[in-house]
C-alpha cells in the first residue's frame, strides 16, 4: 500500500550523530569460545541485562543515540517483553475440553471483538525487529572473524538448546501410548511440541542472511526495506487473485526479511528514535492494516484462528506486515520510558534473570502446557470455561499458577544447554558451515511441520541438526 511505502523510504534518517552510535570495532570478538559466548546478543540474553550508559549521552535514558559497543536494554527489553508475551498468550490461548478420547481445542481469540488485542499481543514481528538489531550489533563485533566462524556460532546457538527438547520428546509420545493414553491428544501435544520451532526456521533464514543484509543496508539504505515491502504486496496480489495459496509462502522471507531490516537499522541509528517519527510510523502502519482488513481479504485477527480460511501468520501477510510497522513505531516511540525502566533495580534484576533462560522458556512452555493440560482436561475431565467470562477470569490465575509450577523445574533442567559445549571450535570453512546451515535448517523446517508426532520424520529431523552442529564441532588434525 502506498502509506507502507512512504514509511519506509522515510527510514533513511542517518545523521553524523546517528552513524556516530554504530558499535566500535574494538568490540569485535575473538574466535572459538568467546565467539559463542559473543553469539548471546542472537539468540539469548547475556547473564546480565543490566543497561549500560549511552553513547555520548552516559547515564542518560532515552537517549537517541545507541549504545557503544554494549548491550541495548530497549532491545533486551522488548525480546524479553516480546517472549514473556508469546508464552503468556499460548497458556491462555487455548479453550479445551476432553470428549470419550479426544481433545477438542478452540481459541479465546475468536471471540467478537478480542482481534483488536491481536494487533499488540501478536509480538512475533517486535521478537524479529529486536532480533534484527541484536544480529547487527552481533555481527558488527564479531566481523573480523569472518562469516563462516560468525555463523558457525549462531548455529551452535540456534540449535544446541534443541537437543534436550527433541531426547525427551522423541520417545514421550511412544511411552504414553504403550502406557494406554488416548491416542489423539497425545499427537497433537507431540506435534505442537514441535510446531512452535517454526520460528527457529525462519530466524535461522534471517541469521544467515545477516552479513549480506548488513551491507546491502549500507550500499542501498532504506530502498532494502521498499524493495521488501513491494515484494509482500506483489506475493499477496498474486497469491490472491490466482487463489494458490502456496505462492503466499514467499511472504515468509519478504514480510519476517523487512521486520528483521528495521532492528537491523535500528542498531546501526538509521532509524529515527526519537520526534514524531515513532509516532507517525505507528499510525501509518496500524492505519494501513485497518484499510487492508476493511477493504482486502484479510482476517481482522493477527493470530492463526481454528478452521479460518486464511491466517495472516501462515503465511504471513501484507496486514501483518503494516502491524509490524505500527508495533515498533509505537515502541521506538515509548523507547525513552522503556530505557528509564530497564535502569531501575527490580527491572534490571528481573531482565537478569530471565536473560540466560529465554530460549529453555520458549522451547519447554508448551510441554508445561500438554503437562497440565493432560493433568487438568484429561485427568480430572474439567473444560476451558467460556473465554472471557467470569469463570474464565477466576481460574486463570490457578491455571497460570499451575503452568508455572510445572515449567520451574523445566528451567532447572534445561538451561543449562542455552550455551554450548566450550570447545576450542576455531574458524571452520564455508563449505562446512553451508552444509550445517542446510542441515540445521532441514532439521529444524521438519519437526515444525511434523512435530513429535510418532513416526520416523522426527527422527531424521533430529539427525539433521545433530549432524548439522556436528560439522560446527572441532576438526582433528
Amino acid at each position: 500500500m502506498p502509506t507502507l511505502l512512504n514509511t519506509a523510504t522515510h527510514l533513511d534518517t542517518a545523521t553524523p550523530t546517528d552513524t556516530a552510535t554504530r558499535l566500535d570495532d574494538a568490540t569485535r570478538s575473538p574466535t572459538g569460545r568467546d565467539a559463542d559466548r559473543a553469539a548471546s546478543a542472537v539468540v539469548s540474553f547475556p547473564a546480565s541485562a543490566v543497561p549500560v550508559p549511552l553513547r555520548g549521552h552516559p547515564g542518560r535514558p532515552g537517549s537517541d543515540e545507541g549504545p557503544r559497543g554494549g548491550r541495548d536494554p530497549f532491545i533486551d527489553l522488548l525480546r524479553i517483553f516480546g517472549m514473556a508475551l508469546v508464552v503468556l498468550q499460548h497458556w491462555t490461548m487455548p479453550v479445551l475440553a476432553f470428549s470419550g478420547d479426544r481433545i477438542g481445542t478452540g481459541n479465546a481469540f475468536s471471540s467478537p471483538g478480542t482481534f483488536v488485542i491481536t494487533w499488540i499481543g501478536q509480538v512475533m514481528p517486535i521478537v524479529f525487529f529486536a532480533g534484527g538489531a541484536a544480529n547487527a550489533i552481533a555481527w558488527r563485533r564479531g566481523a573480523a572473524d569472518g562469516g563462516p566462524a560468525w555463523l558457525a556460532a549462531r548455529l551452535r546457538r540456534l540449535a544446541w538448546p534443541l537437543l534436550p527438547l527433541a531426547a525427551v520428546w522423541l520417545p514421550l509420545p511412544h511411552i504414553l501410548l504403550a502406557a494406554g493414553l488416548p491416542e489423539q491428544p497425545v499427537t497433537t501435544a507431540a506435534r505442537l511440541a514441535g510446531q512452535l520451532l517454526w520460528f527457529l526456521a525462519v530466524y535461522l533464514v534471517a541469521v544467515t542472511l545477516t552479513p549480506l543484509m548488513f551491507e546491502a543496508d549500507r550500499r542501498h539504505g532504506a530502498r532494502v526495506i521498499v524493495a521488501l515491502v513491494a515484494g509482500a504486496i506483489v506475493t499477496d496480489v498474486v497469491r490472491f487473485s490466482s487463489g494458490v495459496e502456496a505462492l503466499g509462502y514467499a511472504n515468509i522471507v519478504f514480510v519476517w526479511l523487512a521486520v528483521h531490516q528495521l532492528g537491523l537499522r535500528y542498531a546501526e541509528g538509521r532509524l529515527r528514535r526519537t520526534g514524531h517519527r515513532p509516532w507517525a510510523m505507528a499510525l501509518s502502519g496500524f492505519g494501513t492494516a485497518a484499510l487492508l482488513v476493511a477493504f482486502g481479504p484479510y482476517p481482522a485477527s493477527m493470530v492463526g484462528m481454528p478452521g479460518a480460511a486464511i491466517s495472516n501468520m501462515a503465511p504471513p501477510t501484507l496486514a501483518l506486515l503494516a502491524v509490524a510497522f505500527g508495533q515498533i513505531g509505537l515502541a521506538l516511540a515509548l523507547r525513552p520510558f522503556i530505557v528509564r525502566q530497564a535502569a531501575t533495580p527490580r527491572v534490571a534484576a528481573l531482565a537478569a534473570w530471565a536473560a540466560p533462560r529465554m530460549m529453555t522458556i520458549y522451547l519447554w512452555h508448551m510441554t508445561a502446557l500438554a503437562v497440565v493440560t493432560g493433568v487438568v482436561v484429561i485427568g480430572f475431565g474439567i473444560a476451558t470455561p467460556t473465554p472471557w467470562s467470569g469463570w474464565w477470569f477466576a481460574g486463570l490465575p490457578l491455571w497460570l499458577t499451575a503452568l508455572g509450577l510445572i515449567l520451574w523445574p523445566l528451567l532447572r533442567w534445561f538451561t543449562r544447554f542455552e550455551r554450548p559445549l566450550a570447545l576450542p571450535y576455531g574458524k571452520p570453512g564455508l563449505p562446512a558451515v553451508a552444509a550445517a546451515t542446510l542441515l540445521i535448517g532441514a532439521g529444524i523446517l521438519t519437526l515444525t511441520v511434523v512435530g513429535f508426532s510418532p513416526g520416523f520424520a522426527p527422527f531424521l529431523g533430529t539427525l539433521a541438526v545433530l549432524a548439522g552442529l556436528t560439522l560446527t564441532f572441532p576438526r582433528s588434525t
